[in-house]
Order: C-alpha cells, then structure tokens, then sequence
C-alpha cells in the first residue's frame, strides 16, 4: 500500500491541537503518524529509512 505524501499543515494542526490541550498526548502521536511525520524527519534527516539496527528495535505499525 502506498502511503500519500506528508501534509505539512496536517502535521503543524495536530501539533498546535495537542499544544492547545485538545487532545491525549496518544492521539497527538497518532495524527503525527498518519500525517507523516516520519517520512518529514526522514527527508531532513537525510535518511531512506531506519537502518537494520534501528529497524529491529521499531515496532511494526
């Protein structure tokens, strides 16, 4: 299954629902992920996802 592309102003709204006390710390972390919030921090970070170390420790989604 394809994943659609980051949506930036999903990603600052969530942020901005959990700073204002709108939502559980969990679903804060929810809507992060399914905004895609990792494949932003990967893109900055420079990686093409966790390395093999990494990826053994990473619970699966």
């Amino acid at each position: 299954m394809e994943l659609p592309p980051p949506d930036p102003a999903k990603l600052l709204e969530a942020w901005m629902e959990w700073e204002r006390g709108e939502v559980t710390p969990g679903r804060a972390i929810a809507n992060l992920k399914t905004g895609g919030l990792r494949q932003v921090l990967e893109s900055l970070a420079g990686a093409g996802g966790p390395d093999e170390e990494t990826a053994s420790r990473a619970p699966s989604v």
